[in-house]
């Protein structure tokens, strides 16, 4: 394993982090609460993963209880990454669709969202919090940044950041957060396949002196870059892919199959998808969706891979700057630009 530093912090994280969301939630198939806690503690103790994701929300304060469970003994071995934004306490969790919770970002719910959220993981402090599918008007309203400041200054949180949807707030919001706020994280969804608005939050960092890092979930595509999707893949009802229009699958693999230069014998195209990102020094660590100890193996063996050479990082900018040659792909559809509000017609998944 190897390991960055989150800009302008003192945390020191893996390349290679490991989301609870699927481990918590059941969007990914079932888990015990040992299966869990088994996988989480084997991510640390062989493969030196270090960075944990969670959310309040996930499984509603279940990812939280399993950092606990699992790390209680060894806090100061492991950083806590967690979210807070949507109110679980007062409404139905149960979110048919994934559609999203009513959001409170109201100064004392901020603090009673972090109160819960130290009870849970049985700490003291957060390493980082991020508000959780921020809004342009999340983005904007100082009260939630005093109060993220204040609760640093309590030594409750060590640094804040921003976790972005797709579908929710995007484009703009990231760039914002980076400009205005300086965030010294932003979790986005960048991979291969899908570069916007990723890139651009990239160059925003740079232009403002590197001062954010990317925190990169979904990075195989929702499992399309681990290369072993066919047209004839079928997905169980209760899996979240399986709600995706057709498409996505059709081309997706069509995609795929043009990027089989990436693998090597010591190298395969889920590691080389991680190496993909983590080419770029602003990326801190990767997110990829861990549910079996196959893919733990795989990707938290990837650091240790060959990096990706100039002239593979560049053909595989060709192809996408051609689509993979793909024509009648729908389009994403966008408003305006970096200076306003990114809209997509997908309905709004609250990961």
């Amino acid at each position: 394993m190897k390991y960055r530093n989150v800009a302008n912090t003192n945390i020191s994280v893996s390349e290679v982090g490991l989301g609870l969301w699927t481990l918590s939630t059941g969007w990914w198939g079932d888990v015990t609460d040992e299966q869990a806690i088994a996988m989480m503690r084997k991510a640390y103790e062989d493969y030196g993963i270090t960075l944990f994701d969670a959310a309040d929300t996930y499984g509603a304060g279940r990812s939280e209880e399993l950092l606990n469970k699992a790390f209680g003994h060894m806090r100061d071995k492991v950083v806590y990454a967690t979210k807070f934004g949507y109110d679980f306490y007062n409404n139905d969790t149960s979110r048919a669709g994934q559609r999203e919770l009513p959001q409170d970002l109201r100064p004392e719910f901020i603090r009673f969202a972090c109160e819960q959220s130290l009870k849970r993981m049985g700490t003291d402090s957060i390493d980082i919090y991020q508000i959780h599918n921020a809004k342009m008007e999340h983005i904007d309203d100082d009260a939630i940044y005093e109060t993220l400041e204040a609760l640093k200054s309590e030594g409750k949180i060590r640094h804040y950041g921003v976790a972005l949807g797709p579908a929710i707030g995007w484009l703009a919001e990231g760039v914002r957060a980076i400009r205005e706020r300086k965030v010294p994280v932003l979790q986005v969804i960048h991979n291969i396949l899908e570069q916007h608005p990723g890139n651009a939050f990239l160059e925003e960092s740079r232009r403002n002196g590197n001062v954010t890092s990317m925190l990169v979930r979904v990075p195989h595509a929702s499992g399309m870059l681990e290369g072993h999707y066919t047209l004839e893949t079928k997905f169980d009802p209760k899996d979240h892919r399986s709600h995706r229009p057709r498409h996505w699958l059709t081309n997706g693999v069509k995609k795929v199959e043009q990027l089989r230069f990436l693998e090597k014998p010591n190298r395969t195209l889920g590691q080389a998808a991680l190496k993909f990102l983590l080419a770029d020094p602003l990326v801190c660590a990767t997110l990829p969706n861990i549910y079996d100890e196959a893919q733990l193996h795989e990707f938290g063996s990837a650091p240790d891979c060959p990096d990706l050479t100039q002239d593979e990082l560049d053909k595989i900018q060709a192809l996408v700057a051609d689509n993979f040659g793909i024509t009648d792909e729908p389009p994403m559809h966008y408003k305006g630009t970096m200076d306003y509000p990114y809209e997509d017609k997908e309905p709004a998944l609250a990961h």
